[in-house]
């Protein structure tokens, strides 16, 4: 029985061979995919899957009021933590950093290193490899790196015991590890180097630098212990703060609010964390959905497609059937043969899905910048389960609809003209209609979103504009008098690469556009507490990045005061003071007064997606400790000659500054594009899939329309004999597909309006939506519809009509 489906089926696919093509074509472009779909889905599920220890550690935060929250604490908590029996483990760290470290002689620059306590490997048991991971870090100037780092430094050398020095520093080796799956902590090398930080903020409660996670004994005391942690806040923090600022805590937290503390778990930060804060960064749960659900769509794109073509070529198997009823064939084998078919069409369209997966991939992990590959019984159960769900649905319907044929009714030739099976045929098409819609409306207002974040205007000019990363020694980082080295430094840095030829400006500032380097505190006024960004900057640096001054003045090196009691605001920050003349007005900011000297237009620094902060600017010496989030220089190079006046300065900078680190830099415009790299990618995403949907949809149209125009061609050469003119043909052909056209764009009008609404809430500046997208997008589609019904019936008007009336 098998052997002779076979063959029918192989007969069927020699002679429609369009039909076939397009059927294992089409569903084999939906599961494509929706494999890359379930690929990226996998892959950010699986962070901190493998950590059995994933439901007991939590993540620190802090709220600090008025949507403000920082992935960073005090150390203060350390003592309270550990002396509660409900806290197993307590573990600050730093933020991964970058540096050289030497063994015999030789350097190797390594990135992800970590610094944290002696019991973080309790919350992260990566796998051994060599050594002892429980007490790995318990003494200082311990380090555990990976498997690929220990063979960068020793070879096949057992490194158990090895010293390398950092910074003048000597690290003993005592451990080797392997991270067993995605992680959202996988540094290269892990190092104990926290205690004297530690202690010398264990008394501030007002130092939020380090990052802090615990374990607990049992996770369903995690609210127990923010509830704690709140109180330790509220007696060491506002109370103590309200009573020094001669205040009482309630009207204290009404002007400044109370600091909150949030615990975040382990098995949800990759994509439910409420602010980045893990050093493996934040995955992305909206774009993640978004690319599942439009590849769900897609594959039901694809399955309707394969029906329509399915149901519709079943009219010329008509008579097969009825024959195989004849000779005794029950409705249950009919059926069974229809879905085996489907079977092998299925087959053929997954290995074809897998070429083409295989065959992307390279481009996919580019785009996503991962490193995605097709394995895993995961996967493979997803494959399986993907076959079970496109066979039943895609096949069942065809194979039932085509046994319930009536017997004598197709072997008289009438089944032509049969309604039967039509209502389905004409709902999968209007399906695919709206399916299109949402795709060429939805591309269409998230490229113009994307384009007028891209044409913004940012209140900033960062074309030409050089951000040098300078890397600080720990000589200088670490020094007693650090600040004033550093400055020191960045003035001597400035005086000299000022003087190269290409040069027209330098300057800088402690932050970076885009986000980073960033510092937050807050100023009074008039018992109004507003917290702001800090912004410390050279004199020239609001003039190089052409930001401009609303009212007021700039601060000037001419004006000594302008270094010790001055500062700026931004637009943001007014209206929060709620002062119409700010200019010569003090504010209380960390204890010191200053003076309000102008007021700077609002600029986008962080992102142009998101909201302009408060900001307020002072120069690099008027609140120097802010000078160690000095971490980039600015340079402004003439257009003309870049790549040599570039090149001049990496000589110099190898020369002068810094002989060991490498040289890098951004033009600071193409830094901040990055801020909204993953909302073009989501742009360049929907264009893609959109051609996908039109080619399928257009496709299941051509095939259609031919059936249905075939099935028609009768009836058209009667038409043309009683003088049916060729425009009037037409028009009769192609009315129902208008139709169809309308009723598929109507249903998808909702559901495009609702969800991409939804999108554009991401967004401070944002488009409105207008009804031109909507109108562009039902007229490429119908134009596109009348392009293909149009041509093949013309192509119909044109044939010889004593072919189809000689049999009549």
């Amino acid at each position: 029985m098998l052997k002779n489906w076979t063959r029918i089926f192989l007969y069927h696919l020699k002679n429609e061979k369009l039909f076939s093509a397009l059927n294992v074509f089409g569903l084999a472009i939906g599961i494509a995919g929706l494999i890359f779909a379930l690929l990226y889905w996998n892959d950010e599920q699986s962070y901190d899957a493998w950590n059995p220890e994933k439901d007991k550690v939590f993540k620190v935060f802090t709220d600090i009021g008025k949507n403000v929250i920082w992935p960073y604490n005090p150390v203060t908590l350390e003592t309270y933590l550990k002396d509660n029996p409900s806290v197993a483990n307590v573990v600050y760290h730093d933020g991964y950093h970058a540096d050289f470290f030497k063994y015999k002689e030789k350097k190797h620059f390594i990135n992800k290193t970590l610094n944290t306590q002696n019991d973080f490997f309790e919350l992260f048991p990566f796998e051994r490899v060599a050594g002892n991971l429980s007490t790995a870090l318990l003494k200082e100037n311990s380090v555990a790196m990976n498997q690929e780092t220990a063979k960068l430094f020793f070879k096949e050398e057992n490194p158990i015991g090895k010293q390398i020095i950092y910074e003048n520093t000597i690290l003993t080796v005592t451990a080797v590890y392997k991270v067993p799956g995605n992680s959202s902590i996988n540094p290269t090398m892990v190092i104990n180097q926290m205690k004297e930080q530690l202690l010398e903020n264990k008394d501030y409660w007002g130092n939020f630098y380090y990052h802090l996670m615990i374990k607990l004994k049992d996770p369903t005391k995690a609210e127990e212990i923010t509830k704690k942690i709140n109180e330790l806040y509220y007696q060491n923090k506002t109370v103590k703060d309200a009573k020094s600022d001669g205040m009482s805590v309630e009207e204290y937290i009404k002007s400044y609010g109370s600091i909150k503390s949030v615990l975040n778990p382990l098995s949800t930060i990759r994509l439910h964390a409420i602010v980045p804060g893990m050093p493996e960064g934040q995955g992305n749960y909206q774009f993640l959905v978004i690319m599942l659900g439009l590849s769900v769509l897609i594959i039901i794109l694809s399955i309707a497609n394969y029906i329509n073509l399915a149901t519709a070529n079943a009219i010329k198997r008509a008579k097969e059937v009825g024959i195989r009823k004849i000779i005794g064939a029950s409705k249950m084998n009919i059926v069974c043969q229809f879905i085996f078919e489907s079977i092998l069409i299925n087959l053929f369209s997954i290995f074809l899905a897998l070429v083409i997966v295989e065959l992307s991939l390279p481009f996919y992990n580019e785009f996503l910048e991962k490193e995605l590959i097709i394995y895993g019984s995961q996967f493979y159960i997803q494959l399986i389960l993907i076959f079970i769900i496109t066979v039943s649905v895609a096949g069942v319907f065809p194979a039932v609809y085509v046994a319930n044929f009536e017997t004598l009714k197709v072997l008289k030739g009438n089944f032509g003209r049969s309604k039967s099976g039509i209502w389905m045929r004409n709902g999968m098409l209007i399906l695919q209609f709206a399916i299109a819609s949402f795709f060429i409306v939805g591309s269409y207002i998230v490229y113009d979103q994307v384009t007028y974040l891209a044409n913004k205007d940012l209140g900033f000019k960062g074309d030409q504009v050089v951000a040098i990363r300078w890397f600080k020694s720990k000589d200088i980082a670490t020094h007693k008098n650090a600040n004033q080295l550093i400055f020191k430094k960045y003035q001597t840095i400035k005086s000299e690469i000022v003087k190269i030829q290409g040069i027209q400006q330098i300057s800088t500032g402690t932050f970076k556009f885009g986000g980073g380097n960033d510092s937050s505190s807050s100023f009074s006024y008039n018992g109004e507490n507003i917290q702001a960004n800090n912004l410390a900057i050279d004199y020239n640096m609001l003039d190089m990045m052409q930001i401009k001054i609303k009212e007021g003045r700039n601060i000037s090196e001419k004006l000594a005061s302008d270094s010790i009691n001055s500062m700026l605001i931004n637009e943001t920050a007014l209206s929060m003071m709620k002062e119409k003349n700010p200019i010569g007005k003090a504010v209380l900011w960390q204890g010191k007064k200053l003076k309000i000297i102008g007021v700077v237009k609002d600029f986008n620094l962080l992102s142009p997606q998101s909201k302009v902060p408060p900001m307020v600017f002072f120069h690099l010496k008027t609140n120097d400790w802010l000078l160690g989030n000095l971490n980039n220089i600015y340079v402004k190079i003439d257009a003309n000659n870049s790549g040599q006046t570039l090149a001049k300065i990496e000589e110099f900078w190898k020369e002068n500054v810094d002989q060991e680190y490498p040289f890098e830099y951004d033009f600071v415009d193409k830094e901040y594009a990055r801020t909204y790299e993953t909302y073009v990618k989501q742009k360049n995403l929907f264009s893609l899939l959109n051609i996908v949907v039109i080619g399928i949809a257009l496709f299941g149209l051509f095939a259609l329309a031919s059936y249905s125009i075939q099935s028609r061609m009768k009836e058209i050469a009667i038409r043309k004999t009683l003088g049916a003119e060729t425009n009037t043909l037409l028009k009769e052909l192609s009315k129902q597909y208008i139709l169809y056209c309308a009723i598929g764009f109507l249903i998808a009008l909702f559901p495009v309006y609702y969800l991409l609404n939804k999108w554009l809430e991401n967004f401070a500046f944002r488009i409105d939506i207008t009804v031109f997208p909507f109108i562009f997008g039902f007229l490429i589609l119908l134009v596109l519809t009348l392009i293909i019904v149009l041509l093949k019936a013309y192509t119909a008007t044109r044939v010889n009509v004593l072919h189809y009336l000689k049999y009549e």
